[in-house]
């Protein structure tokens, strides 16, 4: 495979790329450190056994437009780990890996939790670099927040859905909500959507998916879910093809899996009036252009998925300190950053006559910029091309 990063090189970034490995343990890893313009690079480290240095480049490109759309100080980052999540050696890699970039971290870089890591792979970086900023994302016995238990991300899609069906004049209560994926995210924002009053028609996971005009009984599929696991869709009931979450009948569309879900025939045929995107890029520039030109609006992923990097915000503020953040005043800012961000990307978007994506990538690249020119940073063009894992 060859397939690099040119074309994500430009005058915004990437500032650094470090490719790391390690003989003994097998580590193959990567840190993609953005734009750092406003503040620290952050982002997640996932652990995938297909991760190429494109991947992560495009996620850490993500990150700078999230961070500035949210306008939050940090900088846009991501790092990976080419390998098998249940690798019975998984620790020795881990350790392998916060070794490889301890010039970088915390100094430079954060690790955080993505696809792929959890609570305790954060307490492996911390054990090996002896750093409680080497981490967020930590178990709460060593100062740490939740994010999945707390369901923040999940909570704040579900936030930014209700901002944008106001904004477009859609009554939330009792719309039909569709969610392909029902991880974390998924599951939060279902079970935060439910208690808005929409009513959830249908779910996937890898193993299936669940239908119901009618509405799905939420709470089982997520008792179903901590007990099977993907699987909570057979115990559930009838399974149907993974992709049906995608085109069942609904009001609003949410994308909660991978990236690259939501194809151009998607796009083209589904009846939903909303797209929230929970995953990140899980749409295409030319399907979003597609929704766009038929009057659906979409939610830009670094728009809609934030709720996780404002409670990483405050992980980060806390990292040093001997208190612990309480949840409440996470879930508050969610909300009113959330719900503010979605309701002036779609006024831009319609008032510039440009989809939401283009309208909150503006908003996010005109904070960026002057960051950059305060501090004397002159953009320019790159030329370098880096290829995947090898």
């Amino acid at each position: 495979m060859t397939d690099g990063v040119f074309g994500l090189i430009d005058e915004w970034g990437p500032e650094k790329i470090v490719v790391v490995s390690d003989r003994k343990t097998g580590m193959r890893g990567v840190l993609v450190l953005d734009n750092t313009a406003r503040g620290t690079g952050k982002g997640g480290t996932r652990m995938s056994p297909s991760l190429t240095v494109q991947e992560v480049a495009r996620l850490a490109r993500t990150m700078t437009w999230k961070w500035a759309a949210v306008d939050l100080f940090h900088g846009g980052a991501k790092a990976g780990i080419l390998g098998d999540p249940n690798d019975p050696n998984k620790e020795a890699i881990l350790r392998a890996f916060a070794r490889a970039l301890s010039n970088e971290v915390p100094s430079e870089y954060v690790f955080g939790l993505d696809m792929g890591l959890a609570e305790e792979d954060a307490a492996i970086f911390l054990d090996e670099l002896g750093d409680r900023g080497a981490s967020t994302g930590l178990p709460r016995a060593l100062g740490g927040l939740p994010y999945d238990q707390l369901g923040v991300t999940g909570y704040g899609v579900a936030e930014a859905a209700e901002a944008a069906a106001e904004n477009r004049n859609i009554a939330l209560k009792g719309s039909r909500v569709s969610i392909q994926g029902f991880g974390a995210v998924g599951q939060a924002a279902a079970v935060r959507l439910v208690e808005l009053g929409a009513t959830v028609v249908a779910v996937s996971t890898a193993a299936g998916a669940v239908h119901d005009p009618n509405g799905l009984d939420v709470a089982r599929l997520v008792n179903l879910r901590a007990e099977a696991g993907d699987a909570c869709v057979r115990h559930y009931g009838s399974v149907l093809p993974a992709d049906t979450a995608l085109t069942a009948d609904a009001d609003i569309l949410i994308p909660a899996a991978r990236e690259d879900t939501v194809n151009d025939v998607i796009a083209a045929s589904t009846n939903v009036k909303l797209v929230i995107e929970g995953a990140n890029l899980p749409t295409s520039p030319n399907s979003r252009r597609i929704l766009h030109e038929r009057g659906i609006a979409v939610v830009p992923d670094f728009i809609a998925n934030a709720g996780g990097i404002v409670a990483a915000a405050h992980s980060m503020a806390a990292r040093y300190s001997p208190f612990v953040v309480e949840p409440a005043e996470i879930f508050t800012m969610i909300s009113t950053k959330l719900r503010a961000n979605t309701t002036a990307v779609l006024d831009e978007s319609n008032r510039a006559g440009l989809t939401p994506h283009e309208a909150a990538y503006a908003l996010a690249q005109r904070r960026v910029l002057e960051a950059m020119q305060l501090r004397r940073q002159v953009p320019k063009k790159a030329t370098d091309t880096i290829d995947v894992l090898v």
